[in-house]
């Protein structure tokens, strides 16, 4: 007990550096239990919207499991006893396995067909046999609403069976309610008699206890009491049993992505229950959000590996204020330490009184890091862009057994960091120690070992390695699944972030004596004696200027990454757009009716195409409704044929052909300009003069040999050809994408590699002029802060037949609610928060403890008579030596690493679809905010530090000497 007090008054006497220690380990506890914590909540958000998404789109209650057990030649005991043990297990542990709430189990139970005939009526009547089945449901009266008659009674009366039938049922039995049905033979023990009584339909539209939600399967059932069908039909065998039906709905708005094993492991349970008793052929089953619900497992591991990738750096960085910390900490008790070991005091010992502070500091941050954590997730899911939040619905987020274990793993490697530097401290004892401080520094280890230039060398190989395959995602037109990441891309950027500013460390004291060279006859003595301090000290600057390194590229590196992941999400959302608002519509045509009743309209160009047989007529309705309505600046007509053919001399091939107005087009479409050599505008102007100029692009030239002054022939099905003349060559065009679709090019096949798709822009009059008139899009360019709503409101008053709407800036925002997006953008943003905030804590804490350890040398400098001003003078030369350009190593390493490593986190994206190329974004603004805030940061710095100065009392220091 007397050793912990005496721990815990160690830790009180460095109070300052153990609470900085502690930061930095409740920082990263919390950092790494963000991630199980933000990947099930974001992903169990998803989940549950995606499974919303197929019951609208399908009409089909996804969180539910049939199961289905077929009897064939079982004894009628077997049977029921199959059926009992199953409905126990189906009823009890099956659907609790599940984890999720049950809102239905339905137990469907459906004899054999039998046929029947009226007992009463016509003899024509009665020679018309109708085939049904008799069945049960549990639960069916809460579920029903009668439209005909009253409910059946629960036993015969006389001798008949009162059932219940649709009214598709009653239209089938070709009869009224209360007429009476006989029915006698091979299925039928003996006589059954049975009468329909009442009429029913579902109680709600969206009821998901009905299977089938139009009720179709029920034309020929006749549904009877569950308890009589039980004890006449399962028990008594009046007519054979011939399935059972086992239908469990589950609360799919519960589920959460913890709960998505135990989903699957009860399907699979279920079905293997059935199986056992029927075997596998007699077994059906059927749980529709088996599909979605197992690749998100997969979405689950992608964006684990996305936030380590972008968790790497500040790890990194952290990683170093620890020990920076646990070194000052050591370094601050060596000689303490150095007198317990020359006093026969163990290492073990001296150790472990350094770890029971550790477990304690560790345990501390496992106890607060895991609730921090859940803080910084919230984040996380309200960020909409870099250093941008939203107020969106929360996440659900909730602290998770496997956050505990995240962060009890980064608090081990906590506790090991900050060992380190005492299993250092305690191999030296107070001889050496005393004769460590006699001496110079020594050549910091890394230095030694060359780690910097490893560390660039690893980076580079990695880059290398990750572009090539990068390349081959593209021009082999594969998805990035189809190639296996390597996990050093991950590591790369830190690496070299890491490398590069030790690097340039290493080349620092010859930076300072080109400075003490440059200015050796003007630098006055207090110069003087701050460069023979720096250039002396150098060594013990590194820990400081690396972190300082290690910080501001991190943060330059963050928001690069999240403006450039951002910037790019946009730009391929708006260039495969278009424009702003893209609108089609439909044109009134000759074409004939479609042939089935679930096409589309008549007036739709592609239905009418399917359904004629030779070449459609088309009316062109009128183009300036569309222009005048409210919000639109430029409106343009664009016309795309994707299956049109193009022949020059002996070379063909099919192509996508679009025609546009130049001048129009050039003002409404959106595109980045540095995708071509000259701006787009300058290409439309070059064939706007000539109705017979054309525009194709770079795939077509190159895979057909077609070159600027050629002539080509453009047609399609049903309308011929006419020419055009090859007027320039564009690798980039709105909308289009030149690289292979996926999946689409054999990488052993050099034939399959020549497929790229290709494309032809010409004027629009003069294709509806010599080929043919048919549908066109509606391009619309819309004023800043436009509203959809009001666009969509006008289209309808105005009665506009559009068919379809892109909407650009919805799309966008839809974008920005992917939890990938979400996760880069919150994590890059809260990287930089904190890359700032450890940044400002770690130079303050650095300067003010090296500041108190020199009071006895400024003390002398003042005996000496140097002024207040001289020494704020040469502290503020020592930060510009040293802070100063740790700052500018860090800008410049961040810049690189962005302009290198940035590029690389299009693998996130599908790589085959990443048009326009990913371009490197820098915002002004974020770096002006990063600056801004080291600026303050050297400044209150540089004031509360120039304030100790102020404050040194010459005869206390000098007392402090003497001492």
């Amino acid at each position: 007990m007397a050793l912990f007090v005496m721990i815990l008054r160690k830790m009180v006497k460095n109070k300052w550096l153990v609470l900085s220690l502690f930061l930095g380990m409740v920082i990263s506890v919390a950092l790494i239990s963000t991630m199980p914590i933000y990947s099930e909540a974001i992903l169990s958000r998803m989940l549950v919207k995606d499974l919303e998404t197929m019951q609208q789109e399908k009409n089909v209650y996804p969180a539910s499991l049939y199961a289905k057990a077929t009897f064939s030649n079982e004894e009628p005991d077997k049977r029921r006893m199959i059926a009992e043990s199953l409905d126990s297990y189906m009823l009890g542990e099956g659907a609790a396995a599940s984890t999720l709430p049950v809102l239905e189990t339905v137990v469907h139970r459906n004899t054999k067909s039998f046929d029947s005939v009226p007992e009463t009526g016509s003899d024509s009547d009665r020679k018309k046999v109708r085939s049904f089945r008799l069945s049960s449901m549990s639960g069916l009266e809460e579920h029903i609403k009668l439209t005909d008659g009253r409910m059946p009674a629960a036993e015969p009366v006389d001798g008949v069976y009162e059932v219940l039938v649709t009214d598709v049922g009653l239209n089938n039995l070709r009869t009224v309610l209360d007429s009476v049905f006989i029915s006698e033979g091979e299925k039928v023990s003996g006589v059954l008699r049975f009468k329909p009584v009442g009429v029913f339909e579902k109680l709600r539209d969206d009821d998901p206890y009905f299977y089938d939600p139009g009720l179709s399967g029920l034309g020929n059932t006749l549904l009877i009491d569950e308890d009589l069908f039980a004890k006449d039909f399962l028990e008594g065998n009046k007519v054979t049993i011939t399935n059972s039906i086992w239908y469990t709905v589950l609360d799919y708005s519960k589920m959460e992505l913890s709960q998505v094993d135990s989903f699957v492991q009860a399907s699979k349970d279920m079905e293997n229950k059935v199986k056992s008793y029927v075997g596998s052929f007699q077994t059906e089953f059927k749980a529709p959000a088996i599909g979605t619900i197992e690749s998100y497992e997969q979405r689950a591991d992608k964006l684990r590996t996305l936030m380590w990738s972008l968790y790497v750096p500040v790890l990194i960085m952290l990683g170093f204020y620890m020990f920076m910390v646990a070194n000052l900490i050591a370094g601050r008790q060596k000689n303490e330490i150095a007198v317990l070991r020359s006093r026969g005091a163990a290492r073990w010992q001296i150790v472990a009184s350094f770890a029971v502070e550790g477990v304690i500091l560790s345990l501390a941050a496992l106890a607060a890091g895991p609730a921090i954590g859940l803080f910084f997730t919230k984040m996380l899911g309200a960020s909409s862009g870099f250093l941008s939040f939203v107020s969106r619905a929360a996440l659900p987020v909730k602290i998770t057994r496997e956050a505990y274990l995240y962060g009890a793993a980064a608090a081990a490697v906590s506790f090991v960091l900050l060992l380190i530097p005492v299993l250092l401290a305690t191999r030296v004892s107070i001889v050496g120690h005393k004769q460590q401080l006699a001496r110079q520094a020594k050549t910091p280890l890394w230095h030694k070992l060359f780690l910097d230039v490893l560390f660039v060398a690893v980076a580079v190989y990695g880059l290398f390695s990750f572009r090539e395959r990068l390349d081959n995602l593209q021009s082999l037109g594969l998805n990035q699944t189809d190639l296996n990441l390597d996990p050093l891309q991950f590591v790369v950027p830190a690496l070299f972030i890491v490398g590069s500013g030790l690097l340039l460390l290493r080349l620092y004291p010859y930076l300072l004596s080109l400075i003490y060279w440059l200015g050796r006859r003007w630098w006055k003595p207090s110069m003087y004696a701050t460069l023979i301090q720096v250039s002396r000290s150098s060594s013990q600057y590194q820990f400081l200027m690396v972190f300082l390194i290690l910080t501001i590229a991190t943060g330059v590196f963050s928001a690069s990454a999240a403006r450039t992941i951002n910037g790019n999400t946009e730009d391929r959302i708006r260039y495969g757009s278009g424009a702003d608002i893209v609108l089609a519509s439909s044109w009134p045509n000759d074409a004939p009716p479609p042939a089935s009743s679930m096409g589309g309209p008549p007036g739709g160009s592609e239905t009418a195409s399917f359904g004629a047989s030779g070449k459609i007529n088309y009316l062109e309705p009128a183009f300036e409704p569309y222009a005048n309505l409210p919000g639109v600046e430029h409106a343009a007509k664009v016309f795309t044929k994707k299956d049109a053919f193009f022949s020059f001399g002996d070379q063909s091939a099919s192509v996508t052909l679009m025609g546009i107005d130049t001048d129009e087009f050039g003002m409404t479409t959106w595109f980045r300009d540095s995708l071509l050599s000259y701006p787009l505008n300058d290409y439309l102007n070059l064939i706007a003069p000539d109705s017979k100029a054309v525009l194709i692009s770079r795939t077509l030239a190159e895979q057909k040999n077609v070159k600027v002054g050629d002539t080509i022939w453009v047609g399609w099905t049903d309308v011929g050809s006419t020419s055009f003349v090859v007027y320039g060559i564009v690798d980039y065009f709105p909308t289009f994408n030149p690289l292979p679709p996926a999946g689409s090019v054999d990488a052993g096949n050099e034939e399959t590699k020549a497929n790229a798709p290709m494309l032809i822009v010409g004027h629009l009059p003069r294709i509806q002029f010599q080929l043919s008139l048919e549908p066109y899009d509606v391009w619309l360019k819309m004023k800043p802060g436009f509203s959809s709503e009001e666009l969509y409101q006008a289209i309808s008053d105005q009665s506009l037949p559009v068919t379809k709407v892109v909407n650009a800036t919805i799309d966008w925002n839809k974008a920005k609610n992917d939890p990938f997006l979400m996760a880069i953008n919150g994590i890059l943003t809260l990287g930089f928060l904190i890359s700032i905030a450890v940044s400002f804590c770690g130079f303050l804490l650095y300067w003010v403890l090296s500041l108190r350890g020199r009071t006895l040398q400024n003390g002398v400098m003042r005996a000496i008579g140097l002024s207040v001003r001289q020494m704020i003078g040469m502290l503020v030369a020592e930060q510009v030596l040293t802070s100063g350009i740790a700052v500018l190593i860090g800008v410049l390493v961040g810049n690189l690493s962005s302009l290198l490593y940035v590029p690389n986190f299009q693998v996130a994206f599908n790589p085959s679809t990443m048009v326009p190329p990913f371009a490197v974004i820098f915002e002004t603004l974020d770096f002006a905010r990063l600056y801004s805030v080291v600026a303050i940061m050297l400044i209150i710095g540089l004031i509360i530090l120039g304030a100790m100065v102020s404050r040194t009392r010459i005869h206390q220091a000098l007392k402090l000497g003497e001492d």
